[in-house]
């Protein structure tokens, strides 16, 4: 059964396109149990591990994108291979709230910001063999898409650095809090007494170099466009990371990379 999804772009074999059926969710939700439980360090409870599926309550309200390769057919459509989960500020306000008010104060953010329509990225995530430039260029391409389509203002969300051991990672986090720092109408804190303040760990200059290197595509992604890091990261434990909060306010992304994609997202429109 051919994909029935919203089409967003287009790259040779790959499409990026908004999940539309149940099935098309299911496989992005099995995506992300792939890439989040066996490859990477989350740990499942009795039901994640007995459906295989990364699945929670937020799934049901938001807007799921996927990256689907149609040289690898199956019963149920082409393979995803990527994708991410969308949640528009008025979804948010459905009753959730959103995911990321879990671990940092995004809603006095938001309070600060009237008028500003917000999305919130999250439960990102790119099968092993297909990251690359080009899986993710196509999956930037669907997101700012996305962004034109509903009129949106305001993209944030936690990136993860893998592990959750400072002594392994503080390098990391400590050049995050001074790459980008947040300017004062968009500086957010974790929740009361779960913060790690950024400003607060040390790494040698040296150290910056391996760094950069160690960076996740993702983090990396925000900040080339133009991203501000949030004050505090958050150890997340059933995830086996440690998050950031970065936001991204549309007048801030670098202008090469609206001259890239097409003020109206054209460049691999389908």
């Amino acid at each position: 059964m051919e994909s029935v999804g919203l089409s967003l772009g287009r790259l040779g074999n790959l499409e990026v396109l908004l999940a539309r059926s149940g099935e098309e969710i299911e496989r992005a939700q099995q995506l992300r149990f792939d890439v989040f439980y066996e490859e990477m360090s989350a740990v499942a409870d009795n039901e994640t591990a007995q459906t295989g599926l990364d699945d929670d309550k937020f799934d049901s309200i938001c807007d799921h994108l996927v990256v689907v390769d149609h040289d690898r057919p199956g019963p149920s459509g082409p393979e995803v291979v990527a994708t991410s989960r969308l949640m528009r500020q008025d979804m948010a306000a459905s009753g959730t709230g959103f995911y990321s008010a879990m671990e940092f104060d995004i809603d006095s953010m938001v309070a600060r910001n009237p008028g500003r329509r917000f999305l919130e990225l999250g439960r990102t995530c790119v099968r092993k063999a297909y990251r690359s430039k080009r899986t993710v260029e196509l999956m930037w391409h669907g997101i700012w898409r996305y962004v034109r389509l509903y009129d949106l203002d305001v993209m944030v969300g936690c990136g993860s650095v893998e592990g959750t051991d400072l002594a392994e990672i503080g390098s990391v986090l400590a050049l995050l809090g001074t790459v980008s720092p947040a300017p004062d109408p968009w500086r957010i804190s974790a929740t009361p007494g779960n913060g790690i303040h950024l400003a607060s760990l040390e790494a040698k200059p040296t150290d910056y170099k391996d760094a950069l290197r160690l960076l996740p595509p993702l983090i990396k992604g925000y900040l080339r466009l133009g991203a501000y890091v949030g004050e505090d990261a958050f150890v997340d434990h059933q995830f086996g990371t440690t998050d950031v909060f970065l936001v991204l306010p549309l007048e801030a992304i670098d202008a090469r990379y609206i001259r890239f994609y097409g003020a109206e997202a054209t460049r691999y429109a389908a």
